[in-house]
């Protein structure tokens, strides 16, 4: 299995005809969708999903997303089937075991935004969505949030290290505006993460 890093927090899963995308939004380049079948979508976030994008797209491709995010989809008339995913369901996708996790968005301020999350956990690697939630299945390879209006290293500390994955990799990292941004969080993740750390650079993979 091979994982593609895309721009924020998009990333494809990759082996042999099977290609399965996990939340493209606004920022996602167009080479993403090469060959994809199936699209997990973690929440209604315009930086984790396109419906505008998705319109363009075959009708063919099937979008995996909690219920809000399936309403959304009703609305803007996409032509794709959308199937409502809850906490708890297990799927195939793109012929990929998929366990569906979480369920709440990570908190701002004051309660917001209140929405659904999911965290997908594809044959060991875990997509969090928009959260901190550490799953009870396990997990070789974590996808961390590296900037968000409700992210904080410590709680992105203290999730990896709960999970205790063999390898973890920055995702949600478009806030991130320079090379500071993005080597102080990976210096404090390689220092107190526990596990093997990697920041793969857009557009290319590691093997897994």
């Amino acid at each position: 299995m091979r994982l593609v890093k895309f721009t924020h927090a998009c990333v494809r899963l990759d082996d042999g005809d099977r290609r399965l995308l996990i939340d493209p939004g606004v920022w996602t380049e167009p080479e993403a969708f090469d060959g994809v079948t199936d699209v997990l979508v973690t929440h209604e976030h315009d930086d984790h999903v396109d419906l505008a994008r998705f319109a363009e797209l075959p009708a063919g491709i099937r979008i995996h997303a909690p219920g809000p995010v399936a309403a959304l989809a009703t609305k803007a008339a996409i032509p794709q089937t959308v199937r409502v995913v809850e906490a708890g369901d297990e799927f195939t996708a793109a012929g990929f075991r998929v366990t569906a996790v979480g369920g709440r968005h990570a908190e701002i301020y004051d309660g917001l935004p209140g929405c659904a999350n999911l965290g997908y956990v594809v044959e060991g690697v875990y997509h969090p969505g928009d959260s901190y939630f550490v799953p009870d299945v396990p997990v070789t390879a974590l996808l961390v949030a590296a900037a968000a209006p409700w992210g904080k290293l410590r709680e992105a500390l203290d999730m990896t290290r709960a999970i205790a994955p063999s390898r973890a990799f920055p995702i949600h990292d478009r806030m991130l505006s320079s090379d500071v941004g993005y080597g102080n969080f990976d210096a404090w993740m390689d220092l107190k993460a526990g596990t093997e750390y990697a920041r793969i650079p857009l557009g290319e993979a590691v093997d897994l």
